[in-house]
Order: structure tokens, then C-alpha cells, then sequence
């Protein structure tokens, strides 16, 4: 006799229902958390990617291989000056476009980015302040404001400190970051070179006290007046100084320049410059300098 299965005998056991498997749940599947820009800067000598904290810390110069990176005006001031010591002159001087200069786009929508972008006027920053608790007028220039090119307000602000280190008896600091004359300006650009040479001689005459720090790059005009007119001259390791720079000269007369050619140790050798100072060192040697002359 066959058995007939009954309904409940039929009936396999029943199985929990499972959904099937997606990642939500798993995984945050919400906005993206990327990692903040800026958080690494990659070195221009070495190439190597290095944490922006720390090269700030070291003074923007590299922990790799040591290249020192330019750097704004009022960075350069705040390195060099004492804590909260150094104070701002001069700038409410402000440039124009006397000469209605343009070329791809206008000079007066120039400096109207360039002031935007850097904060400033012009591209120097000048003013008095304490370095190791030695009184100095210190100017400083910004390559960051069209590449540091010295126009008539450059030129009117640097003499005004010159004179007002005469004046007072203060060592004078000067350093250059620049890539020459202003063109937008023509000859009112060039004027400048005569206009602080005479005032660096009448402050020469006043037995006063100029060091000039030279940074990469100080070329053109600026390098062919007051930045080499300083009683001591120091340097940045391996800044590029000079009138006319390699690719200038090598179109000019198509021959390359040795390695090195232009380079702060180059010109120590030649008797150009005086010392290369690291930048760590740039406050101690400065302040020594003082107190050797006798300011």
C-alpha cells in the first residue's frame, strides 16, 4: 500500500528570509571626506612633497635638501624681527598709472589683482623694529607682487626709510627680492636706482650702518643699485643674482653659463658678496653685525 504523504509531512522547514547583501550599512556611503588642500607642498629644488606645518616651522626653507623658498614681505619681517616689534611705515603710498601702460590687460587692473591676491599696495613692506633688541629700519621686498619689481612707490618707500635711518641714527636692512624695474613704469622705474643710491651715500657720509640681504632671485635695476651698495652684503644659499639672468644671456649671446655661475657662493668667491647666511642664521649674524659696528 502506497502512503500518501499528509500536508504537514510536505512541507520542509521553513527557512529565515535574508536581503540580499549591499554595501550600505557596511560602508558610509555619505559625502566624500577628502583631505584638506594644502597640507603638503611639494619642494621646486628637491621635488620632494614635504608637510606644509613643517616647513613653515623651518622657516619655509626645505628639510630635504635645505632649499630655501621664497617667502612674502611680512614673513620675511616676522622672521626677522622680534615678536610683535616691527611696525609699518609708509603705506599709505600707493602707485598709479601715470603712463596709462597696457598690455594684455591694463596696469592699473594689474596692481588692483596683485593687491587683491598679496594684501598690499606695493611690493615692498618698510618700518622700524627691534632685531635681537637692536632698533633697525627694515625694508623688504614681496617677489609676490609682480615678481617684486621696483616702481616709483618702491622707490619712494625704500629711500623714506633710508632717510629716516640717517635721520635717526638707526642701522638700515634692505632685503631684495626682485626681478627688476617695473616696465609698466619706464623711466619712472629707473629713476628709482639713482634716487636710493644718493640717499644710501648721504647715509654713508652720516657714518650710518646698511646691510644688505640679498634673496633669490635680486636681478635688474635692484641689483644694480642699492642692493649691492650695502657696507656688508650677505646672501641666501644659492640665490640667483644678478643684471641680466641666464636665459637673458644665453639668447643674447647663445652660449649656456656654467653651473652656478650667478649663485650666491659664486659670487662670494669673486668678492661680490660678503657671506651666505642660512636662514637660521639670518637674525644672529645681522644683530653681531650691529654690535661690531658699534650701532
Amino acid at each position: 500500500m502506497t502512503r500518501t504523504p499528509t500536508e504537514s509531512s510536505s512541507k520542509t522547514p521553513s527557512q529565515p528570509q535574508v536581503a540580499p547583501r549591499t554595501w550600505e550599512g557596511v560602508l558610509d556611503t555619505g559625502k566624500r571626506q577628502d583631505i584638506p588642500e594644502g597640507l603638503w607642498i611639494r619642494c621646486q629644488e628637491c621635488e620632494a612633497m614635504v608637510y606644509r606645518k613643517n616647513v613653515e616651522q623651518n622657516l619655509h626653507v626645505c628639510p630635504e635638501c635645505n632649499h630655501h623658498m621664497r617667502i612674502s614681505a611680512i614673513e620675511r619681517a616676522r622672521q626677522l624681527c622680534d615678536p610683535d616689534s616691527f611696525e609699518l611705515m609708509w603705506e599709505n603710498i600707493e602707485p598709479v598709472d601715470a603712463l596709462n601702460f597696457v598690455d594684455r590687460k591694463s596696469y592699473k587692473d594689474r596692481l588692483a589683482a596683485e593687491r587683491k591676491k598679496t594684501g598690499h599696495a606695493d611690493a615692498v613692506q618698510c618700518g622700524k623694529g627691534f632685531i635681537k633688541g637692536r632698533g633697525v629700519m627694515l625694508a623688504c621686498m614681496d617677489f609676490f607682487f609682480l615678481g617684486g619689481s621696483m616702481g616709483s612707490v618702491v622707490g619712494e618707500r625704500i629711500t623714506r626709510t633710508i632717510e629716516y635711518a640717517t635721520d635717526n641714527d638707526l642701522p638700515l636692512i634692505i632685503v631684495s627680492c626682485s626681478g627688476g624695474a617695473r616696465m609698466m613704469e619706464s623711466t619712472l622705474s629707473l629713476m628709482q636706482m639713482a634716487k636710493t643710491s644718493a640717499a644710501l651715500a648721504r647715509l654713508d657720509e652720516a657714518g650710518g650702518l646698511y646691510i644688505s640681504v640679498l634673496s633669490d632671485p635680486t636681478t635688474g635695476g635692484v641689483a644694480a643699485s642699492f642692493a649691492m651698495l650695502g657696507d656688508v652684503i650677505l646672501a641666501e644659499p644659492k640665490a640667483l643674482i644678478c643684471f641680466a639672468g641666464p636665459r637673458v644671456i644665453a639668447n643674447t649671446v647663445r652660449e649656456e653659463l656654467p653651473p652656478g655661475f650667478q649663485r650666491a657662493e659664486h659670487l662670494v668667491e669673486k668678492g661680490f658678496v660678503d657671506r651666505v647666511v642660512h636662514r637660521h642664521d639670518l637674525r644672529s649674524e645681522i644683530s653681531r653685525l650691529i654690535d661690531y659696528a658699534g650701532k
